[in-house]
């Protein structure tokens, strides 16, 4: 395997911790409006990525800067093409993070009410876009001999593209009621559950019908597998779920995510951007890829600092993972004088300051 084989491998992974992490932070935000029947609800709901959404979101960072030193003609192809749809995602979680802040500093319901509706719009969005995004990078754009990007953002837009938005809006959905029902308990657990169970209805067609005609256009025979087993851990995370078994639901649309980036990246490959106008316009792992020596410094620094990364992280999940419920958020602020961040509780208790991520902006991110 060449170095450049290998950092294409590793930007699918990255995307595949993303997709895995963030994509429940995005399905928590989409369901605000849904499950979050008063403000102790959404404050419960907003208390339960308050300490990890920030930092799933540095495997973003992570992925576009992998792209950017592996691959720099894939990087300005993309950026330059698709720039109107990441500005858009950009904007989206930008506001999403000052949600998180500024949404308990006035006590005042319309305040609030203002913030929830925009973290619904900041998760929501994005994960409608990133879905459009992959579709047609899969798909192939339209790219002259120059490796510039000829369309619009209509051009992105075509039904096969629509569809890969749907099926991220609907499967991240689906994860982060799953992630509710695991993270918290009391009545939001139930609801979540079955909430979940709703939202299969609509991501397992949906997943179906984008894996079907991904294969059928673009698919390869190993890549037929991973689709299968997509498939199989959709089904199998739903009912886990349906019969309350949220440990091994999780488990299961987190397989079905990292399957189905698989699956794309699979198809995708030797192509990191196809062209529509000519086949011979577009880019490929051998032909947008750094210099040797750029990508043997970049395996280096991977092998020193990601075993680093991914220890933090997951001592972060382990030091809150514990169950939330109502009682763990205390009492509403009688007036603006502390606010909680994010919508917080100011004054968890100690047991919740240690295991739950609710006590602070240093616990919950920015």
């Amino acid at each position: 395997m060449s170095l450049a084989t290998l950092w294409f491998a590793l930007i699918a992974v990255l995307w595949t911790g993303y997709f895995v992490l963030e994509g429940f932070d995005f399905g928590v935000g989409i369901l605000l409006p849904v499950l979050g029947r008063d403000n102790a609800d959404r404050r419960l709901m907003i208390n339960a990525i308050g300490p990890v959404w920030d930092g799933n979101e540095v495997w973003l960072l992570t992925a576009g800067g992998a792209t950017f030193a592996a691959f720099p003609l894939w990087y300005a192809s993309l950026f330059s093409g698709f720039y109107l749809a990441l500005l858009l995602i950009l904007v989206a979680l930008i506001v999403r993070g000052v949600c998180f802040e500024f949404r308990g500093k006035v006590d005042s319901s319309r305040w609030r009410a203002r913030w929830d509706q925009a973290i619904f719009l900041g998760s929501a969005l994005p994960a409608l876009l990133w879905g459009v995004a992959f579709a047609n990078i899969v798909r192939g754009v339209p790219l002259n001999a120059g490796h510039v990007y000829t369309g619009n953002l209509l051009t992105l837009l075509n039904w096969y593209g629509l569809l890969g938005g749907l099926v991220t809006l609907s499967l991240f959905a689906l994860h982060g009621a799953i992630f509710l029902a695991l993270k918290t308990d009391g009545p939001m657990r139930g609801r979540a559950r079955a909430l979940a169970v709703r939202i299969a209805a609509a991501a397992v067609p949906l997943a179906a019908a984008f894996l079907i005609t991904s294969q059928v256009s673009h698919g390869k025979g190993w890549t037929d597998v991973t689709a299968a087993l997509a498939a199989l851990a959709l089904l199998g995370g739903v009912t886990a779920a349906a019969r309350g078994r949220e440990g091994w639901a999780f488990l299961g649309t987190a397989i079905t995510l990292a399957f189905a980036v698989a699956t794309l990246f699979g198809d995708l490959y030797p192509h990191v951007l196809p062209s529509t106008t000519a086949a011979a316009y577009g880019l490929t792992v051998s032909n947008a890829s750094s210099s040797h020596y750029t990508l043997t410094i970049m395996t280096w620094v991977a092998v020193i600092f990601t075993p680093v990364v991914l220890t933090y992280q997951g001592w972060t999940y382990w030091v809150f993972r514990k169950r939330l419920t109502h009682a763990d958020l205390g009492a509403e602020p009688a007036a603006a004088t502390t606010p909680p961040s994010a919508g917080l509780s100011a004054r968890p208790s100690a047991e919740q300051g240690r295991t739950a991520g609710g006590a602070s902006t240093s616990q919950a991110g920015p």
